[in-house]
């Protein structure tokens, strides 16, 4: 895979207005939440960063079938970038387009810097961050309604956190490039389920070491 795009993206960022279909789904996440709803085809669900430089952990599985899920390998190899910017194309394992980002006012989102858990926690700051809940934990919790388990669990995607890439290879979780009112707009291609961890890490620059809320409104299919 050595044609890939590992240099992130410019700085232009497509900014629509809010989706014009009807809401019928709006919410404020509180800080390290998590989050599961339904998708259905046509949908738009649209994340909006409130406070600034917060991560929003997310997997995507397909409603009718959860064995087909969201998959990093297959949308990096697809679009040739490992980041996820306006126009991509979310896929699944099957290969499948599970989602499309309609829009974003932010230059690029990671999908490579997966999600902190308490054991890695540990590894990487400390036992005595062992306590500490993670986005694995809120995935867990998210996913059980849906029957979901830890071997469901796959690369996720991480919505508004900073992870570069150096010419090395050597990846880093650093200050983030979000701001207040920053989103990004999700279009369901197929009926999907969303899981979302509203990353709870205070240990690296990931959330500003500064945990906020963020908003997740669901929006009816456009008109016409």
């Amino acid at each position: 895979m050595s044609d890939v795009e590992t240099s992130a993206p410019g700085t232009a960022a497509v900014r629509p207005a809010a989706p014009t279909g009807a809401v019928v789904h709006d919410e404020a996440l509180e800080a390290r939440a998590p989050w599961a709803h339904v998708i259905t085809a046509g949908q738009t669900l649209r994340i909006v960063d409130l406070g600034g430089n917060q991560a929003v952990d997310c997997l995507f599985y397909a409603a009718h079938d959860t064995t087909e899920r969201y998959s990093a390998a297959d949308t990096i190899t697809a679009q040739r970038n490992i980041y996820l910017v306006a126009g991509s194309e979310l896929r699944s394992n099957e290969g499948t387009v599970l989602l499309t980002v309609t829009g974003t006012s932010l230059a690029h989102h990671d999908t490579i810097g997966g999600a902190c858990s308490r054991e890695s926690n540990t590894l990487r700051y400390g036992h005595h961050t062992l306590h500490q809940h993670a986005c694995v934990d809120n995935f867990l919790d998210a996913g059980s309604m849906f029957g979901l388990g830890k071997r469901d669990l796959v690369s996720n995607i991480n919505w508004f956190m900073n992870v570069p890439v150096g010419p090395t290879g050597l990846l880093g979780i650093v200050d983030g490039i979000s701001a207040p009112g920053l989103h990004v707009d999700l279009r369901a291609e197929v009926d999907v389920i969303a899981l979302i961890s509203n990353c709870p890490q205070i240990n690296n620059p990931c959330n500003g070491f500064d945990p906020t809320p963020v908003q997740l409104t669901v929006y009816a299919p456009d008109p016409g």
